[in-house]
């Protein structure tokens, strides 16, 4: 048995490294985006939906980035790549990705220019952390 529970020479993560990945990632999803959205809504690019008690709107945006979270971990667990230069091109197509998405929402209804580009700076700055810390974990690297 390797130090992290699976069997010796066997290359996967164990469920429990992938499940602390997971929150690692859901971690940061969720705080970075904090200071840019907080800092627009000060300079009043954009503010907090009315239609919802802010309760709930944190609870959405939660609901979302455990599906983020999720799907950025586990296509990670499963990709077959040398390490090296490729953690960084993992993190820069998922940060276009939704990149691409945030200026869809901007053009589209309810969804502000402000909005689209906080969550931009947000996600150029979370995803690559997110690869850098699912890495280190699931390799047991501190």
């Amino acid at each position: 048995m390797a130090d992290d529970g699976s069997p010796a020479g066997d290359p996967r993560p164990s469920a429990g490294r992938v499940a602390l990945a997971v929150l690692a990632t859901l971690a940061i999803m969720f705080v970075v985006p904090f200071p840019f959205y907080g800092l627009f809504e000060l300079l009043g690019w954009v503010e907090m939906p009315e239609a919802v008690s802010p309760g709930q709107f944190m609870l959405g945006v939660l609901v979302m980035k455990v599906g983020v979270a999720l799907g950025f971990v586990l296509l990670f667990v499963h990709l077959v790549a040398p390490p090296g230069a490729w953690l960084w091109r993992y993190a820069g197509i998922w940060w276009l990705m939704f990149a691409i998405v945030e200026v869809g929402q901007a053009i589209g209804p309810g969804y502000t220019t402000a909005e689209a580009v906080a969550g931009i700076l947000a996600e150029a700055i979370y995803f690559p952390l997110s690869a850098l810390a699912v890495s280190r974990i699931l390799s047991g690297r501190r």
